[in-house]
């Protein structure tokens, strides 16, 4: 057996789903392929991990949440393990961040300019949004490719793997990232944002299209600072991205000042009575605002539990992993949430790839087959079900509302985009050379890894007018908008962008607020969300005991005192020759007075006064006459 290569630090389960992968001596998965149909591998029996896969001189590996669910099974440890298999309805968003690693293969292959001659190829697995199958999937890919078996008389070996595209979810990226850490492969991810990510010591293959959290959780401190709320409630995902990202905030949010009244985790496997808790901490707290750094698929969950009793109004502030997801517009009490996303962008030709699915395409595809049934409610098969009706070929995505066919803006998608086109130049910079202006590719060339790996890392393109780069750590440059939920006329939720935030601007002006914005219960004041208001002029702080520096109480300046600001520490004296006026917020000169011969103290002290000097005359003359006798 050979020696396993090391890894970076692996907790107890990757430990175990490396051991069970180094042991398995089982024949790779066989599969049977036809151009770009997508397949299902078989082991044993069992349905591993549906894929979408098309053949090429060099393969791109994508790993997508399809599903949120992974079937459980108790392993015995007596026999092999079964491949873990995914359950669940079909993610139409991650689907559609699929679809773009198809299409942007395709546009490649059919261009002249890059990679020319060349032809692309794919293999995209489904994660179920867990961290054993992705580990599964990550060892899968780093196994090379399995042996073909292809329809027809044309028999070929498919390509070499060149990097892998994904996964959605931080926590898996990181698991992924271990693995194909010392093979040198390159792990591009799309939306995986936990700045633990950046420390090339221990993912030193990992880049992504999206920017850090770390660029994020200052953006958000930025925007809950700019409306004043000096009181908020945290609530984050309990999985790195969450974690991370809660605590890049946090640290953010101290600088500016801001003040936490709690601090809730949860992750959507939990129990429901965790949630239930979550949700009855939010319904009783103080704090209006209320910063959510959760995975769509948890806060989902959380919103779920809070629309069964609703809490008083609360003002969300949201991180990109949910603030820009259609299918949480549904939840009206959140009307009116601000958060940071991605930058819109066009795709030119996606829209129709999406919409144009033939009915050959959804037949030849589990995935896509288990889409179209959810999506139009009817079964492709014959079934004698009374609640499903068989569909009839008259279904059109086009006239569905859902993430997958909204195409009006992408987001994430083009991270998925970019991405693919990373990959595709530095196999492009390893392999091809110009020549007296045409690009001669080389099609047998032996590529290894580190070779797609050290070109990664100098990439720098634009493409459809945005610009493809990669810092030290494998980081975009930062970049977000600002977007609020709006209520449309029609009642319904829309994402509106109102501003952005810049990491390149030079500092103070990387924050910038552009359009009025509607907040919870369709107010248009910004909403009050502090521990304790402001202290006026005349008075001063003085924190309560036990409590965050943002909770105090405003006692008045001592006489002879004043405070002349707003939240004032302490009062000051006024100098000696003044003194405060009734409000105690400023200090004004004492009023001289004099007085006049005709009131009657002047008469009467002016009387004291010549009685007293005559006394001292007298005195002085008796004195003087009598000088030469004894005292």
């Amino acid at each position: 057996m050979p020696e396993p290569p090391q890894l970076g630090p692996l907790d107890v389960e990757e430990q175990r789903l490396y051991s069970e992968l180094l042991l398995d001596g089982q024949p790779p998965h066989h599969r049977i392929n036809n151009g770009a149909l997508p397949v299902k591998c078989t082991r044993q029996g069992t349905t591993c991990i549906p894929t979408f896969s098309m053949d090429g001189e060099y393969i791109i590996g994508g790993v997508f949440s399809f599903r949120y669910k992974e079937l459980t099974k108790i392993h015995s440890y007596t026999t092999l393990p079964e491949p873990p298999t995914c359950r669940g309805s079909i993610n139409s968003r991650e689907l559609r961040f699929g679809r773009a690693l198809m299409f942007a293969i395709e546009e490649i292959n059919n261009s002249t300019e890059l990679l020319p001659g060349i032809k692309l190829g794919y293999e995209i697995y489904d994660s179920c949004a867990s961290v054993p199958v992705a580990m599964h999937v990550a060892f899968q890919l780093s196994n090379g490719e399995d042996p073909v078996f292809q329809i027809g008389d044309n028999c070929s070996q498919s390509g070499v793997l060149m990097g892998v595209i994904g996964e959605s979810g931080s926590t898996q990226s990181i698991s992924m990232s271990r693995i194909f850490g010392p093979f040198k492969i390159p792990l591009v991810s799309h939306f995986a944002t936990c700045a633990c990510l950046s420390d090339k010591q221990q993912y030193p293959t990992f880049f992504r299209t999206i920017p850090s959290d770390h660029y994020q959780a200052d953006a958000m401190a930025k925007l809950v600072k700019h409306f004043g709320w000096t009181w908020i409630g945290a609530v984050h995902s309990d999985s790195d991205y969450g974690r991370n990202g809660m605590a890049s905030f946090l640290v953010a949010a101290s600088r500016e000042g801001i003040c936490v009244e709690y601090i809730e985790s949860f992750y959507r496997t939990d129990p429901r009575s965790k949630i239930q808790r979550v949700a009855d901490v939010i319904r009783r707290s103080t704090a209006i605002a209320v910063v959510a750094f959760i995975a769509d698929g948890d806060i989902k969950f959380l919103f779920e539990e809070l629309d069964q009793h609703r809490p008083p109004p609360r003002q969300w502030i949201g991180s990109e992993g949910w603030v820009t997801d259609p299918q949480l517009m549904s939840f009206s009490f959140c009307a009116g949430a601000i958060g940071v996303a991605i930058q819109q962008s066009v795709i030119p030709g996606f829209s129709d790839f999406l919409l144009d699915l033939s009915p050959s395409e959804v037949g030849a595809s589990s995935v896509l087959t288990e889409f179209w049934e959810g999506a139009f409610n009817c079964s492709l098969t014959k079934t004698t079900s009374a609640e499903k009706k068989q569909c009839d070929g008259t279904e059109d995505l086009k006239t569905l509302k859902i993430p997958y066919t909204d195409t009006s803006k992408f987001r994430i998608t083009n991270m998925v985009y970019k991405a693919v086109y990373a990959i595709a130049h530095a196999i492009h910079n390893a392999v091809c050379q110009e020549t007296n202006f045409t690009t001669h590719c080389k099609k047998q060339t032996s590529l290894d890894f580190n070779q797609v790996f050290t070109e990664l890392k100098k990439v720098s393109f634009t493409q459809n007018g945005y610009h493809v780069s990669f810092d030290a750590n494998g980081d975009p440059v930062a970049a977000y908008e600002i977007v609020n939920w709006q209520k449309s006329e029609s009642g319904i939720i829309e994402l509106v962008t109102v501003g952005y935030y810049d990491a390149s601007l030079p500092k103070g002006q990387e924050f910038r607020i552009n359009r009025n914005l509607t907040w919870v219960d369709e107010e248009m004041e910004v909403p009050i969300s502090v521990c304790s208001e402001s202290c006026a002029p005349g008075t001063y702080k003085v924190l309560q005991k036990g409590k965050p520096i943002c909770c105090y109480d405003c006692i008045p300046c001592p006489e002879g005192e004043i405070s002349n600001i707003t939240d004032s520490p302490e009062c000051i004296p006024c100098p000696r020759e003044f003194w405060p006026n009734s409000k105690r917020d400023a200090c004004f000169p004492k009023p001289v007075e004099f007085l006049t011969f005709d009131e009657v103290l002047s008469v009467i002290l002016a009387t004291f006064s010549v009685s007293g000097a005559c006394l001292t005359i007298t005195t002085a003359v008796i004195f003087f006459y009598h000088r030469t006798t004894p005292i």
